[in-house]
């Protein structure tokens, strides 16, 4: 049984959709799945770009054969050497054996790292950047997209019809569920940029310069259609907002001015603090703010929102005269993403020797161009002065509306 669909008359997607799969390089919550995307072009000669994860291989060979229609594949293109992408190489040589294998230099180094594939001189081409394959009427191109996210990234793009394919770049989590293009989607809709956002800022997010000089080539390329390899296509009308998008997630820019509160309360007291707070911020008009308890929330979920909101607000208890660890481990993952350009402010609280404040200062004034706002406010047990909290709410009212 197959499941194919035309994305242009010559180019067939051929990719699967897997909503079996619970968690994202094993770490990352799929709760509407996520798509391992392929496609087959098919011209004097047929190139298929990237394969799919080993786990849906049944279906993915089912798709291929039924887009070949009985014609052999001449090319196999790898744009991205992640297993999700790249598992099924070695199957693809015991079935199409006659195949040439395109990728850069550091693609064959990382072959011989997860295969044992010996591929004749004969079916390999090493590509630079700006070289060119034809397969018939259509010219390939080769871009070089190094860490976004890995280093032998690379995009490939269809000078024919001005068709990019960018391996995980401008990808999304979740299933298309058959509307395979961002134009049958809902994709402003908030649980679908809160996917695409998720996705950047955990997988692509600390390579911000990395993906602004992608970005720059690509203003230099007529594109009318964004092929991925997870989430849907972007059609011309639409890659703006996509493109957009990651210029402010790339520049560490902060999609809205907003607050994002990320506590842990081990009995309850920080917790009304922080409600305290949010009542105060609420009564003086600042809107969609977030409220998220460290020890409930995935922590993909909190980077994500860390890409969202200009104003991020932590409280945290001392635990063990340090920090709770689920507030640590937040705190380490964001210096491994590189969040960076963001205001903040502190609630710490601690019965007899309040550390917290302290540990989260430093952590956070660490990071790149981070400013706190206001003074540190501490809780002991269940006590706070509300004086200073009403005059941190004035501070980081003002600061929203500077």
């Amino acid at each position: 049984m197959f499941a194919i669909r035309n994305v242009t008359e010559d180019i067939v997607y051929v990719g699967v959709e897997d909503r079996r799969l619970h968690l994202f390089e094993n770490l990352f919550p799929l709760d509407r799945g996520v798509t391992y995307n392929s496609y087959l072009i098919r011209d004097e000669k047929t190139a298929l770009l990237d394969t799919c994860d080993a786990t849906v291989m049944p279906q993915f060979f089912a798709n291929v054969d039924a887009a070949l229609g009985g014609r052999k594949l001449d090319y196999l293109i790898v744009n991205h050497m992640e297993p999700d992408h790249c598992a099924l190489i070695e199957e693809i040589f015991r079935r199409f054996p006659g195949v040439t294998l395109v990728g850069n230099v550091k693609t064959f180094q990382m072959i011989s790292q997860f295969f044992s594939l010996a591929i004749p001189e004969a079916q390999r081409i090493t590509v630079k950047e700006g070289e060119e394959l034809s397969l018939g009427k259509r010219i390939l191109s080769f871009v070089m997209a190094p860490m976004v996210h890995w280093p032998e990234v690379m995009f490939t793009y269809d000078r024919t019809e001005g068709i990019l394919f960018t391996a995980d770049a401008f990808g999304v989590f979740g299933c298309n569920n058959g509307n395979l293009f961002t134009s049958e989607l809902d994709y402003r809709a908030k649980d679908f940029v809160d996917d695409a956002r998720r996705y950047y800022a955990n997988i692509v997010g600390k390579y911000g310069l990395q993906t602004q000089a992608v970005l720059k080539k690509a203003k230099n390329m007529e594109i009318h259609m964004i092929c991925p390899l997870h989430g849907p296509i972007w059609r011309e009308e639409d890659i703006p907002f996509i493109l957009s998008l990651y210029d402010k997630w790339s520049r560490y820019e902060a999609e809205e001015r907003a607050v994002a509160v990320f506590y842990n309360s081990v009995y309850g007291n920080t917790e009304s603090v922080v409600n305290s707070l949010m009542m105060l911020l609420g009564s003086k008009g600042i809107c969609n703010s977030k409220v998220y308890d460290v020890s409930k929330t995935d922590i993909s979920v909190m980077i994500g929102e860390m890409f969202r909101a200009s104003h991020l607000i932590f409280a945290a208890t001392t635990y063990n005269n340090g920090l709770f660890p689920k507030m640590e481990y937040l705190l380490s993952d964001m210096r491994a993403l590189a969040v960076q350009n963001r205001k903040y402010a502190i609630l710490e609280n601690g019965t007899w020797a309040p550390q917290s404040g302290k540990l989260l200062k430093e952590t956070l004034d660490s990071l790149k161009n981070m400013e706190q706002i206001g003074e540190s406010l501490t809780i002991k047990s269940a006590t706070f002065h509300q004086e200073a909290l009403e005059t941190l709410a004035e501070c980081i009212t003002a600061s929203l509306r500077a």
